[in-house]
């Protein structure tokens, strides 16, 4: 009995370590983005790709290549990181096309300020900036896949 629970924890402590290392290289990953209108040097308060099919396709390899061994698969997060596919469900419910336009900006400015500077909170990296890693191009196009994952769709 004792040999057994010994094996059961060694097993178990190799599938942890395992799981630990299955992330992998952490390194970002380039994002070609070339193929996309160009936005230029100024940043842009609203994500000018949305339902652009070209920014879509390279958002879903950049986000699964850069983004998935935290926020998940597919966007569905497993407990590490947000769950992006309720990015935007604030707006959902809001019944003023307005209102519900000024909500969807203000996302889109609260995912692109997140992607660019990261987030830390008392000192601790929970995500870190790719300003700098990512074009603006690239960033717009992951936002412009997350939004075909959404949760409750606008």
């Amino acid at each position: 009995m004792y040999r057994t629970s010994n094996f059961c924890a060694g097993l178990a402590l190799a599938l942890a370590a395992g799981a630990v290392w299955a992330h992998g290289n952490v390194t970002p990953q380039a994002v070609d983005a070339s193929a996309l209108p160009q936005l230029g040097e100024g940043w842009r308060d609203e994500n000018p790709y949305r339902g652009n099919a070209k920014a879509v396709e390279i958002g879903t390899s950049a986000f699964n290549q850069n983004c998935a061994r935290c926020h998940g698969l597919e966007a569905i997060s497993g407990g590490i990181a947000p769950d992006l596919r309720r990015l935007d469900n604030d707006c959902v419910a809001l019944k003023d096309e307005a209102k519900k336009a000024a909500c969807v900006k203000d996302d889109d400015q609260y995912f692109l300020t997140t992607i660019r500077h990261g987030r830390t909170r008392n000192g601790a990296v929970y995500m870190p900036p790719f300003e700098g890693v990512f074009s603006q191009e690239a960033m717009w196009s992951i936002k412009a896949y997350l939004e075909t994952r959404r949760e409750k769709p606008l």
